[in-house]
């Protein structure tokens, strides 16, 4: 099994995918707020929704959607600029208007389109305009324009995410899987703030992929965290058409499920850490690494904990080696924890050992802490669970951005 991550990959480049886009002038000026990905065939379906008590209008609707058709998806249609939440009946209306249009402009049987947005929240729909950029963007797929959407579905991004993988199955078969996400704030899990549609030419069971895509996700988009907020909007899709004409995948233990499996992974991972490194207002990309803890959950609770500290993080920006911090981050975690048997290091330098600080050069400390990506590892030696998270730190500019989204 080899995972090779496309030089140009994107959402279109599994085979039997298009895409277009338009500018609805939803909210921005001269530029594409509105994107389609399209199918040529049916496809298997999984989708992970944000838990966040207030969801906007669309997710409403994709859920239940995907309670009828999982396996039968054709399109997806997102647009940018507007959140659809809290908005009423005329939202709930407004999204199943999107799905309409796109499956009558296309031809597409009803309950084949899933609908995504994002953007303000408590601003009503343009119905209009997003109508008409469905009509005009319908005309205009193809799997060239797959850049294009990844750049359309921006808000407070300032780049575009994307990627796409070609998998090489045990069976001798080749598939490919793409995908585009967008979010740069309000990001934590469960699920973080983001849009993230991922794609693929294989033939997978609506089974299978679901549970794929929760293990996939665990390992990337909730393992990420920039501020500690979930939205109302936050969905992970992914849809696998069986366009490769590989054989389909129905058990995620066989060799072909698990090279599946590895290669979802990988493009999700991608996706989340481009996200993190897009973080609003960022300076530094920060891998944190718990391990020697009593149980994996362990890990993962007490390395998220430290990616979301906000002490931590501003620590972060200032590349001040305050691994106090950090200790005490894991302390109020909820993971078991002997302070007696910690280890601490920053960007490979050791700073605590015991519970208690080593003699290191603050300097040269603060000079690891000084660079574009950062490294924070910690070993709490009790036991044999492991976990990676990515966050950034925290500069004033989140506060300017966020400070005036409105406004």
């Amino acid at each position: 099994m080899t995972i090779t991550f496309l030089d140009d990959g994107h959402a279109a480049s599994p085979a039997g995918w298009g895409a277009a886009t338009t500018a609805c002038g939803i909210k921005y000026a001269d530029r594409d707020d509105l994107a389609l990905l399209v199918s040529e065939r049916p496809c298997s379906a999984a989708a992970i929704f944000t838990t966040n008590k207030v969801k906007a209008a669309p997710v409403r609707y994709d859920m239940a959607l995907m309670g009828r058709s999982v396996s039968s998806l054709r399109a997806v249609v997102i647009n940018a600029g507007n959140a659809n939440a809290c908005t009423g009946p005329d939202g709930d209306a407004a999204t199943v208007a999107m799905a309409r249009a796109v499956e009558a402009a296309l031809g597409l049987p009803v309950d084949t389109t899933f609908v995504m947005s994002t953007g303000t929240i408590g601003v009503p729909m343009p119905v209009a305009k997003i109508l008409g950029g469905i009509a005009a963007a319908s005309g205009g797929l193809a799997a060239a324009n797959g850049p294009a959407a990844a750049r359309a579905i921006m808000t407070t991004d300032t780049r575009p995410k994307r990627c796409a993988a070609r998998v090489d199955l045990p069976s001798g078969h080749t598939i490919t899987i793409g995908g585009m996400t967008k979010g740069a704030g309000m990001i934590h899990p469960n699920m973080a703030t983001l849009l993230a549609t991922v794609t693929s030419d294989a033939a997978v069971s609506p089974a299978c992929l679901d549970a794929a895509l929760r293990a996939a996700a665990e390992l990337s988009f909730n393992s990420i965290s920039i501020d500690g907020d979930t939205s109302t909007n936050d969905t992970l899709l992914v849809m696998a058409n069986g366009a490769a004409d590989a054989p389909p995948i129905e058990d995620l233990a066989s060799p072909d499920g698990q090279a599946f499996l590895a290669g979802l992974t990988a493009v999700c991972q991608r996706l989340a850490q481009e996200v993190v490194r897009d973080g609003e207002g960022a300076t530094r990309f920060v891998t944190i690494t718990v391990r020697g803890a009593a149980s994996q959950s362990d890990a993962k609770q007490a390395a998220m904990t430290i990616a979301k500290s906000p002490l931590v993080k501003t620590a972060l920006y200032g590349a001040d080696p305050n691994w106090g911090r950090v200790l005490c981050a894991m302390g109020y975690s909820g993971a078991e924890i002997d302070p007696d048997k910690v280890r601490l290091s920053f960007g490979g330098m050791p700073v605590l050992a015991g519970g208690l600080p080593l003699p290191f050069d603050e300097g040269a400390a603060s000079d690891l802490l000084n660079v574009p990506e950062v490294t924070i590892d910690a070993d709490l030696g009790l036991g044999e669970g492991l976990a990676t998270v990515w966050t950034c730190d925290f500069g004033p500019e989140y506060i300017t951005i966020n400070a005036e989204y409105r406004t």
